[in-house]
C-alpha cells in the first residue's frame, strides 16, 4: 500500500542518491555514469592500472619479451572488461532503484 510517509521516504532517498550526480568522472568511458565520488576514485585508479599494464607491455615488446607482453595485454583486457561489467551492473541497479519512485514525483 502506498502511503504518504512511504512516498516522502522514497523521495528523500532519491534526493540523497541524486546529490552526488555531478561528481562522476571516467577517463576511458565516453558517457559519464552517475555514481558516487568514492566509486569514481576507484574506477580512475583501475583505469590508471590498465594504462600502466599497456605501457609495460609496450616496453616488454621493445625488449622482445613476447610472453610477458602478451600476458600484460591479457591482464589489461581482463581488468577492462571486468570494470565495464561492474559499471553496467551498478548502472542497472541504480535505474531499478529509480523506478521505485512513482512517475508523479
Amino acid at each position: 500500500m502506498i502511503t504518504r510517509s512511504n512516498l516522502a521516504e522514497q523521495l528523500r532517498e532519491y534526493q540523497i542518491r541524486s546529490k552526488h550526480d555531478w561528481a562522476s568522472l571516467s577517463l576511458l568511458s565516453s558517457a559519464s555514469t552517475n555514481a558516487s565520488s568514492r566509486v569514481d576514485v576507484i574506477s580512475v585508479i583501475w583505469e590508471l592500472v590498465i594504462f600502466a599494464l599497456v605501457v609495460f607491455s609496450a616496453v616488454s615488446l621493445y625488449f622482445r619479451h613476447m610472453k610477458l607482453a602478451l600476458s600484460l595485454v591479457f591482464a589489461a583486457t581482463l581488468f577492462y572488461v571486468c570494470m565495464k561489467i561492474t559499471k553496467q551492473v551498478r548502472q542497472n541497479r541504480k535505474s531499478k532503484r529509480r523506478m521505485l519512485l512513482p512517475l508523479s514525483m
